[in-house]
């Protein structure tokens, strides 16, 4: 096994995001879900938002935060009546839609009306945490039939961009090597896999939580399920573990911690691939040109990319390679390749990444370090609010404070 070495954030390119300018924004259109997932930070209750309460929502948006991509989210987004209609008003917007989805209210009719009310792309959660009713899989490595099932879908219908979440814990960490390895076969079907490092109860150890002055119990909001692992993961534990498949994995890029700047809290790698031979992954420099590029001409930093641009490989290492020395090693190899084997020339080469989040991290004296440009934020009340902590202010109207036992008792605001 691999050991997890630290990971040197300044080697990479921190992206730009920030509060305000953002490549993604984060929008909540129900609770309701066709799945009951153990572990689920969101209550599993029926309350669809109006387009009236969804106009409200964008109406912020647009006021406080500049973005490339709106996420449509829940629950699952799918299970809305009026999903097609909430596309629509998000396309007419400026943003590019991109549904979050567990996928099994996706049908070929649904998907078709989804693209032309302006989707942009789909984002599926399918794991070993869930039980599906279109799956009886029991490991990771189970599940991509299913994954490349809807892959497929996506790429029958064309255009859209196509992503795939899994949660990771200690439990389930050995199985992103499986993901990794499938993903990497399809990359010109599998655009994005990300990787989500559950976070516990367990989060807060011996600290004692209150919320404004008055200690609680953090179980009534966070489940532990039976498969959380028992320890928590930092992205170095999933960098080691693809390494362990994967020698030439690098990551390019990340966002840190809002408390902790040594975080790693999206990491970002991208390789430049075949079907049959992956050639390499893309350096710092890379990134910092595709993203200054793209708020140059689009005014936006860049998230989710259009499927016809993954397509560009040769084109984009041809580009890249002028200012990073990362894609010109991939380059000789390609080129290599090629000599050595001239009908791989057919071949096309895509742009593939992979992302880690870690997501909040509990520091030694009980702060709370948050991803610092985080692309899902959401809007609550007309305020924006970190979507992955949204029931602490739902249920306590404040966010949750870790205090040592001996420490000082924190007062209500």
């Amino acid at each position: 096994m691999t050991e997890a070495t630290e990971l040197t954030p300044r080697e990479y390119y921190r992206l730009p995001w920030t509060l305000t300018d953002n490549a993604i924004s984060w929008l909540e259109v129900t609770d309701d879900c066709n799945l009951a997932c153990e572990g689920c930070y969101r209550p599993h209750i029926k309350n669809h938002k109006s387009l009236e309460q969804i106009a409200e929502e964008l109406a912020v948006f647009k006021a406080r935060r500049k973005s490339d991509c709106m996420s449509l989210a829940g629950g699952d987004p799918l299970v809305h009546p009026q999903i097609v209609e909430i596309v629509e008003m998000v396309k007419a917007a400026g943003w590019k839609p991109i549904i979050n989805t567990n996928g099994l209210a996706l049908g070929r009719k649904l998907l078709q009306k989804l693209k032309d009310a302006g989707a942009y792309g789909f984002t599926f959660h399918i794991d070993t945490t869930q039980v599906r009713s279109d799956s009886a899989a029991e490991t990771e490595k189970d599940h991509n039939d299913l994954r490349l099932k809807y892959a497929r879908m996506l790429a029958e219908v064309g255009g859209l961009s196509c992503s795939f979440n899994q949660t990771v814990c200690s439990d389930t960490l050995d199985q992103v090597k499986d993901s990794i390895e499938w993903a990497q076969q399809y990359p010109d079907l599998v655009h994005t896999m990300v990787f989500i490092l559950f976070r516990t109860p367990e989060l807060y150890g011996d600290y004692d939580v209150y919320a404004n002055g008055k200690p609680v119990d953090i179980t009534k909001t966070y489940e532990r399920p039976d498969w959380g692992g028992d320890s928590l993961l930092k992205a170095k534990d999933v960098v080691a573990k693809i390494r362990e498949l994967d020698t030439d994995y690098e990551p390019c890029a990340y966002l840190s911690g809002d408390q902790d700047p040594n975080a790693t809290k999206w990491l970002l790698a991208s390789r430049l691939a075949t079907r049959k031979q992956g050639f390499g992954y893309v350096g710092p420099r890379s990134m910092e040109m595709i993203q200054a590029g793209h708020h140059f001409l689009k005014g936006t930093w860049l998230s989710y990319t259009d499927p016809k641009q993954n397509r560009k490989g040769r084109t984009n290492m041809a580009l890249l390679s002028l200012f990073d020395k990362r894609v010109r090693g991939i380059a000789k190899r390609y080129l290599a390749n090629l000599f050595r084997n001239p009908s791989t020339l057919f071949d096309k080469v895509h742009m593939q990444s992979f992302m880690i989040i870690q997501p909040i991290d509990v520091l030694e004296d009980g702060r709370a370090s948050m991803c610092d440009g985080c692309p899902d934020m959401t809007v609550h009340e007309g305020e924006l609010y970190w979507s992955c902590r949204l029931e602490e202010i739902k249920e306590y109207g404040c966010f949750l404070q870790g205090v040592k036992p001996d420490g000082c008792r924190p007062t209500a605001h």
